[in-house]
């Protein structure tokens, strides 16, 4: 996959703005280069108003020329022909998305160097390491990793689509593409921004 797709690469549930679809497409026309929807946690949408928020978040990503990524739900992926999924350790296999869809998009969270092996060799197309920084936004969330593991992650491989994860804001985001991140993966700064355009370009 190109690597440029990680550059802003935005994620957001139903409960992580009031106004999430106005919020997306903000941040669409603002210029982040991907989009996950992460329906988790407490308050998250279920049944027929979930898919229906998925299609409608999907209709504005298409708008833009923007892939749409599910988070974990392999059968929504497949129903709405979502762009990809990314998926955690605990998800669902890898090879099992691959095997349905494989001219799809397949991302997976990783925390240290066996994971980042096993990813790769299932045929992920990108990686999402973190946390970088302590976050907020994931109640399960694991002890961040720091930009070390990053930086080991790139030397090892060097052309691979790698993006940052986990509290990254304006003020560190150029720290985590110094480290070897193709790109970084947002949640709050984005959701919580009074000026999201401006957000957005500091982000980039």
């Amino acid at each position: 996959m190109n690597r440029n797709v990680l550059g802003v690469y935005f994620i957001m549930g139903s409960q992580n703005s009031t106004e999430p679809l106005e919020t997306l497409e903000k941040a669409l026309q603002a210029g982040i280069t991907c989009f996950q929807l992460r329906e988790k946690g407490e308050g998250r949408l279920k049944g027929a108003a979930y898919e229906n928020f998925a299609m409608a978040c999907q209709k504005l990503c298409k708008a833009y020329h923007v892939p749409f990524i599910v988070n974990d739900d392999v059968e929504l992926a497949l129903k709405i022909e979502a762009d990809g999924i990314h998926v955690g350790q605990d998800d669902t296999a890898i090879t099992e998305f691959r095997s349905l869809a494989k001219d799809k998009i397949v991302g997976v969270s990783v925390h240290n160097e066996q994971e980042l092996a096993f990813a790769i060799q299932q045929g992920a197309d990108y990686v999402g390491i973190g946390p970088i920084y302590s976050t907020k936004s994931k109640s399960d969330a694991k002890p961040p990793a720091g930009l070390d593991f990053l930086i080991r992650a790139r030397r090892q491989y060097s052309d691979f689509p790698i993006v940052g994860i986990g509290g990254i804001d304006e003020s560190n985001a150029r720290h985590v593409r110094l480290s070897g991140a193709d790109g970084v993966a947002v949640i709050s700064v984005i959701c919580e921004s009074p000026d999201i355009k401006n957000t957005i370009k500091n982000l980039g």
